[in-house]
């Protein structure tokens, strides 16, 4: 695994429950502020392999991104689940629920 994608990864599998973080935010996170589609790529490939939290990464606008009805229905029953919060129909409340990544662990 090149070491951009293990730093998504790792920041992903960070974000808590009841928060969310943006495309852009984790590939900034991961050290690439301009690698938002490489987050994309990671998380449709690799979420299911790594267990990862897919659900709790939407756009800039705090939108649900994904295409599909039945697919942006079961993304906000999971985060509803948690707690987050939405501002329209599948729009999380940024302002409450956005993570900064601020608890992460960090190596060195």
């Amino acid at each position: 695994m090149q070491p951009f994608t293990a730093q998504v990864v790792e920041v992903i599998k960070a974000i808590p429950a009841g928060k969310v973080m943006t495309y852009g935010q984790v590939a900034a996170a991961a050290g690439s502020s301009r690698a938002a589609r490489r987050v994309v790529w990671v998380l449709h490939s690799l979420s299911e392999a790594h267990g990862l939290p897919w659900h709790r990464v939407v756009n800039a606008k705090g939108e649900i991104a994904l295409p599909g009805d039945e697919a942006r229905f079961t993304q906000r029953a999971l985060l509803e689940e948690e707690g987050v919060l939405f501002d329209g129909d599948y729009r999380v409340d940024l302002v409450q629920c956005r993570w900064d990544g601020g608890d992460r662990e960090k190596d060195g």
